[in-house]
Formats: C-alpha cells, structure tokens, sequence
C-alpha cells in the first residue's frame, strides 16, 4: 500500500508537469487567466501558489450558472452521510476507498461537464492544479512524516489526563497546523484511552480543538488564516484573536471534563484496574520527524510569493514548495525505522480517503463557490454577527480558505476599500475581518468535511476499532455543543 503512496504522490506531480506546460504554453484563456488571478494562495487546503482566483477574475470568463449546478455537491454530502447508513450492503461498499473515488469522480465528472459547457475551463484547471495538488502533498507530508513520530509510554487515561492532551493539542495547532498537530497528537491519545469502552466523545472533542479552534493565533494554524497572511494580514494580527478562542476552548473542555468524569465513572472497574496497571512512564521516539515536521512549516510560511517575489509573475514557480515537501516525505520514509509507524499502526488508509473524497468535493463545491462570489451581496450581510455565521454557516460544507476570501472581498466592497491594508486601519473593517477569521476557523468543526483533518481523524480513529458516529450523528454532536458555544461568542464579541 505505501508503493500505491508514493505512486500517487509521483503521478501527482506528473499531472502537475503537464499542467504547467499547459498554463505556460496552452489556450489563450488559460493564460489570460493566470496572469489576471489575485495572489492569496493556501495554506492547508490550497497552499499559496500565487494563484487564487477572486469574483472580480472571472467577469468574462464564464457564463453565470444556474442553481440546480450544486446538484453533484449536494448529491457528494449526502452520499458520505447516508451511504453508510441506508443499508449493510452500502456500509460495507462505502468501506472501500476505491469505491469513494468512483463516486467522485462520477459527481465530480458532471460538475467538470456543467462548468465546461458554462465556459468555466479556467477555473476547473485553476482548482485541481492550485488548490487540489498543493492540498494533497500538504496534507500527506504532515500525515506521513507525523506517523514517524511514537509517543510512547501509556499514561493512566483519566479525565485529567485526557484534558491535558486536549489542551496541549489545541496551543500546539497553531504552530504546526490543525492536520499536524491532530495526525502528531491523536494516535497517542486512542492508545491512551484503549483501556477504555467510552471513547468516541473524547475523539468528538479532539476534532472540535486540535483539527479547529486551536489552529487560530498564527497563520500557521489553519488555511483561511494563511490567506489572510499572503493578501496582506500581519503575521502576529491573528493573536488578536486570542480572546475569542480561549473562551471557545475554555467552555468546551469544562464541558468535556465534565462529561469525560461522568463517562470514566461508567468504565467496568476490571478496565479501571488494567489501565492503572499498564502505565508507563512516556518518551518519544523517531525524533528526526520533528525535523522534517519543522520543515514543512517553514515550506509553507516562506516559499511563497511574499519571500519569492517572481512566483507572481510566474506563478508556476510556487510548486517548489510542494517539491521541497514530497523530499521531506522521501526523507522521512529514508530516515525513519519502519517499526514505528508499525508501533503507531499506521496505515495510507486516512489520507487515501481523504484524497479520494475530495477529488469530488473540490469539483462540485466549485459552482457553489463561484454562486456565492457572484450573488454574495445578495445575501444582505452587513453587520459583524452576519459575517460570523455566514461565513462559518459556508465553511462548515465548504472549503473554508475560498468562502474565507469570498467574505473578505465582500467586506472590502461593503466598506469602499481595495486592499487588507485598508481594512486593518479601520476599526469597523478590522472588527469585519476578525467575524470573518473565526467563522471561517471555529466552524469548520460543524461536519466531517469543514476541514480536512476532520476526516482523517475519524479515519485513524475508525482504524483503532472506535465506531464514530456517522456524518449525520457527528452533526448532532457539533449542533448540540458548538452553536450554543458560537451564540455566546456572538453575544460577547460580534454584537
């Protein structure tokens, strides 16, 4: 399977070649359309190639689309939340990744067909080469190089224990990304929990926190915030947003200790026993990995357009990054004994999933994109609590780095401005973008597919023999614990 990897990651990068030859030497649209694209980028999905694509971009590009075109993303949602659920025949062929990727491919097929015959080719190609590439190399870079990475050592998994994973998870988020410090942090903790028979809420909270709200106080953290960073957003700006995410996180792991205190005094007293039994004092092992962990980081935060200033021109150029990480992944693989990822039990199942699934949701989520870019004034959104849960409402089903943009050039109209500079000058503007960066990072937890860690830790989670709730089931978890804790966020900070 880790053959099927690396194949995956070279076809990748053959797919890019030929679409950089097509860029540089292809139809007139195609680079009429590059050169015309706003610099932004992305961090964790899409990762600041010099080439994100505004409303503004495609005046002409394309014809308006009809409503009935988010047909196929509606069609892809329902499918990962009901397939496992119909029936026991559809569970079992829902269990196969090779059968998520048809599914995507075939939704995914008609979405390519209706932006095709709306002459939306440009961004199609925009999309899957400067979004989806970057977005699965990131990805599998902090997947692969985190899974050589032991924690080891068993410590007694009480309510106390599993709050202090929590809360480091959530701090660590920030500085080496949602997917970092989840892939880093969520095996350690499902091994320090095997002891027990109530785990799912502990995983419910680790998605809430760690795959997050924590990745908000850097532009490191999480992809809308690394958007912000290349149009112009200082980088310590995102501190700013310290008070909103520790009243966040402060109310949710009071309630998780809570609930995680009550569940505990539900464990057999036989599995009490074996777990204080089994302790062992905790180590790391495969300490090189934080080195090719490191450097991911500073991939990300320095090879791009800000410190390359010729990616601009030639946007082409900003793949260097995405080469310098498949060398990390190479270099990790190299330098790493195999019998810890054996130790971590890790497998390319997660992320095969994840890149599968989203080869579809890249594609269908592109004609809602574009109707929210084109009719987003429509929508009415004015005051601070509007930009909140608007863009929060869009990121928990969309990808939160463009609905991020979308909002920020909707608060840039609003307000008369051109540039992020103006906004930051403006305390009406600045108060705007802040709605905006917490909306689009705290309510990326509201469903599996709001950020792309989210999946991958019910994936590792499922793999560790934890029945996570199904798409649906996981919603009502979120609805029940995260929009109570928004509604107060929105009485203290957005009115």
């Amino acid at each position: 399977m880790r053959n099927k990897f690396f194949t995956t990651l070279l076809f990748l990068s053959l797919v890019l070649n030929v679409s950089v030859w097509a860029e540089t030497g292809a139809s007139p649209q195609t680079n009429t359309l590059a050169q015309s694209e706003t610099d932004a980028g992305h961090g964790e999905h899409g990762t600041g190639n010099g080439h994100q694509e505004t409303a503004s971009t495609h005046g002409e590009a394309g014809d308006d689309l009809p409503l009935w075109s988010v047909i196929p993303f509606v069609l892809i949602l329902l499918s990962i939340a009901l397939l496992p659920l119909i029936s026991h025949t559809t569970e079992h062929w829902w269990e196969n990744n090779n059968n998520k990727l048809l599914l995507s491919l075939a939704l995914g097929g008609v979405s390519f067909g209706i932006l095709m015959a709306h002459s939306w080719g440009g961004k199609i190609f925009h999309t899957m080469v400067f979004d989806y590439i970057p977005f699965i190399i990131l990805l599998a870079s902090l997947f692969y190089i985190s899974g050589g990475i032991v924690l080891k050592g068993d410590i007694e998994a009480t309510p106390v224990n599993n709050t202090i994973f929590l809360v480091v998870g959530t701090f660590l988020a920030s500085f080496i990304g949602t997917t970092g410090a989840s892939m880093l942090l969520i095996r350690p903790l499902l091994k320090t929990n095997s002891e027990r028979k109530h785990v799912v809420h502990t995983v419910i909270f680790f998605i809430f926190l760690v795959s997050n709200i924590g990745g908000s106080l850097t532009p490191l953290g999480d992809p809308p915030l690394f958007l912000g960073y290349l149009q112009g957003v200082p980088f310590v700006w995102t501190f700013k947003l310290f008070p909103e995410m520790i009243l966040a996180s402060g109310i949710l792991l009071v309630i998780y200790f809570i609930w995680d205190t009550i569940m505990h005094g539900k464990e057999t007293k036989k599995d009490i026993r074996y777990d204080h039994s089994h302790r062992q004092p905790l180590g790391l092992e495969g300490q090189v990995n934080l080195l090719w962990l490191l450097g991911v980081i500073l991939s990300v935060a320095f090879l791009n357009q800000n410190y390359i200033p010729a990616i601009e021109k030639y946007p082409f150029l900003g793949f260097i990054r995405e080469a310098v990480l498949i060398g990390l992944i190479a270099l990790s693989k190299v330098t790493s004994d195999p019998k810890l990822r054996e130790k971590n039990k890790f497998t390319l199942g997660p992320i095969q999933e994840v890149a599968y699934l989203f080869i579809g949701i890249f594609l269908t989520m592109i004609p809602a994109l574009l109707l929210l870019e084109h009719h987003g004034k429509e929508l009415g959104i004015t005051e601070r609590w509007q930009f909140f849960w608007v863009t929060g409402g869009f990121s928990g089903v969309l990808d939160n780095a463009p609905t991020y943009l979308t909002f920020l050039s909707l608060a840039k109209g609003l307000l008369g401005f051109s540039n992020v500079t103006q906004i930051l000058a403006d305390p009406v503007g600045e108060e705007l973008l802040k709605a905006i960066s917490v909306g689009a990072v705290f309510m990326g937890a509201l469903t599996y597919i709001g950020n792309a860690p989210n999946f991958m830790v019910k994936s590792v989670a499922e793999e560790n023999k934890v029945k996570m709730p199904s798409f649906g089931g996981y919603v009502l978890y979120s609805f029940l614990l995260l929009i109570p804790t928004f509604l107060l966020l929105t009485w203290v900070f957005f009115l």
